[in-house]
């Protein structure tokens, strides 16, 4: 795994506008994991545009760099070349995503994950960025419940990958859980599944798209043309339903300009949006008919 430069690793630290970490610590960690979930989002519009993208942490440091963000894989990945450059020791580990309650709990062959531990105090740490409303800062890779903000989180020993753990998210998040492995992975275990992931019209980043982000008091979920608010004041949800409310929600919600999208483009993806937004509409007004 290639190392930032020390300029770019400055400027990393500036984009999440965090000064010298000062030598590793667990409050250290939890001050860079939170601002990193807070100012960078999750983000699947890269595959929506089509545009060509890696796995690669120097591509995906770049592209946060320039304002952006990524899914998981590509937020972890750079989160960790980052943590690595700053002293810490940090692994890679595969895990599986649950997306749904009613769906089986799935091992680390379906659904790829990248999750990381950070070994501090005598104990491994689980850090996860790559969720997009999950964990605000990182929890003890220990049995328990744990709450951060309005959501409560619950770690385990997984039931479908032996000698694992099982991360369930509160019951109003995006994902039901996921089981992650103890053994160590590199980028290598998530080569295969990426073509997969950014062109299968079975691929939930090619779906519909998704912007994510965590702060202390909630999270904000755009999905397609929906926004969605959870705080410890519930839920709330409006349609967005014009290209200019989109656009903005973009920049005011989720700290993405897009500066590196051209008008034809930004056009193109409102249009694909809109256009999947209108048949999910279909769908289920289908379905409240049947």
């Amino acid at each position: 795994m290639r190392r930032p430069h020390d300029r770019d690793l400055s400027t990393y630290l500036d984009r999440l506008e965090i000064g010298d970490p000062g030598e590793p610590s667990l409050d250290a960690l939890r001050a860079l994991h939170r601002a990193h979930v807070e100012r960078v989002p999750y983000e699947t519009l890269e595959v929506q545009l089509g545009r060509r993208i890696t796995l690669d942490p120097r591509e995906s440091i770049d592209r946060i760099l320039r304002g952006r963000g990524g899914y998981c894989v590509q937020l972890n990945g750079a989160f960790a070349t980052l943590l690595t450059a700053l002293g810490y020791d940090v692994t890679w580990h595969r895990a599986g995503v649950q997306a749904g309650r009613r769906a089986p709990a799935s091992g680390v062959s379906f659904a790829p994950h990248l999750a990381l531990t950070v070994r501090m105090e005598g104990q491994p740490w689980l850090v996860d960025i790559g969720l997009g409303d999950g964990l605000l800062e990182p929890l003890p890779l220990r049995e328990g419940r744990y709450r951060q903000g309005p959501f409560e989180f619950r770690l385990s020993a997984s039931s479908v990958e032996p000698g694992g753990w099982r991360f369930d998210h509160d019951p109003r998040g995006s994902i039901a859980g996921l089981d992650m492995e103890t053994e160590p992975a590199s980028a290598v275990d998530f080569v295969e599944w990426h073509p997969y992931l950014c062109t299968s019209p079975e691929s939930r980043l090619v779906r519909a798209a998704v912007v994510l982000r965590r702060d202390g008091a909630g999270a904000d979920a755009l999905v397609g043309c929906m926004l969605r608010r959870v705080s410890g004041a519930g839920v709330s949800e409006v349609e967005l339903g014009s290209r200019g409310e989109w656009f903005e929600a973009l920049s005011s919600v989720f700290g993405l300009h897009l500066g590196d999208v051209n008008g034809r483009d930004r056009e193109m993806l409102w249009e694909k949006v809109r256009g999947a937004h209108e048949a999910w509409q279909r769908r289920k007004g289908a379905v409240a008919v049947s």
